[in-house]
């Protein structure tokens, strides 16, 4: 392995692993739901929970979710829309303190939290660096942003200085720049396909950042179960294996 990945923590996963529809593709078609994040924790060592921004869950689902994987997993988590869609970032610091502790249940096991930002809202500068001086200490929060107006060096700068990460989002129709703001990366490649140019470019971009200590990557939920077949050849790629042997 590269010097380099001996210094680098990288994550790769999908969003989400609990998908009836992957039986037959990635888990095994007679795997009951139950098992699913041990086989899913055998293979990947990160997941990203879109479950959160739906409900805040209870404290002792976090912990079920740590006590069922092993040392080295990570669970990233998307913010509650009540605060990134409905409040869109103002007034919310109660409920931003209440997630950020609810989560913290999850010990080490915790990766980052993302802020995925609703497509309407344009560049308030002025209002991520409120919302940021809310967060409490310690959290590693990224930011999806999907308006094109975010992308820019202001921005850029706010998330530098209060240690935020920039996600890196890819899709068919939208496209993050490649820009380090914070120690760590998080980056979400939502296409359809990845052809085996576009593994290699990821594995060359993930370990080209110096910057960054740990990195998280995840790949899109698709019914067909692509995305864990492409996580799987993204981490061929950078040469990690699978961290456990055991499905239980």
């Amino acid at each position: 392995m590269d010097k380099l990945l001996l210094a680098l923590v990288i994550h790769i996963g999908t969003s989400g692993f609990q998908y009836p529809e992957w039986k037959g593709s990635f888990y095994p078609a007679d795997l009951s739901t139950a098992r699913m994040l041990g086989y899913y924790a055998a293979r990947f060592s990160t997941t990203e929970s879109n479950y959160t921004f739906r409900q805040i869950p209870k404290p002792t689902t976090f912990e079920r979710w740590a006590e069922r994987t092993p040392e080295q997993f990570r669970f990233s988590l998307k913010a509650p829309q009540r605060i990134t869609h409905f409040a869109k970032l103002q007034g919310c610091g109660d409920t931003l303190r209440y997630f950020c502790e609810v989560a913290g249940a999850l010990g080490p096991k915790l990766g980052a939290i993302l802020f995925q930002l609703p497509p309407s809202l344009k560049k308030d500068v002025a209002l991520l660096e409120e919302f940021l001086a809310e967060l409490p200490s310690g959290t590693r929060a990224a930011f999806e942003f999907r308006h094109k107006s975010w992308l820019d060096d202001a921005v850029y700068q706010v998330l530098r200085e209060r240690g935020a990460a920039l996600c890196i989002a890819r899709s068919d129709d939208f496209e993050t720049p490649i820009v380090a703001t914070a120690s760590f990366g998080y980056l979400r490649l939502r296409q359809i396909h990845y052809s085996e140019t576009d593994l290699d470019f990821w594995a060359a971009t993930i370990t080209a950042q110096a910057q960054w200590e740990d990195t998280y990557v995840y790949f899109k939920h698709e019914e067909s179960g692509t995305g864990p077949r492409f996580g799987a050849q993204l981490l061929e790629r950078l040469g990690i294996k699978a961290t456990v042997a055991s499905d239980e």
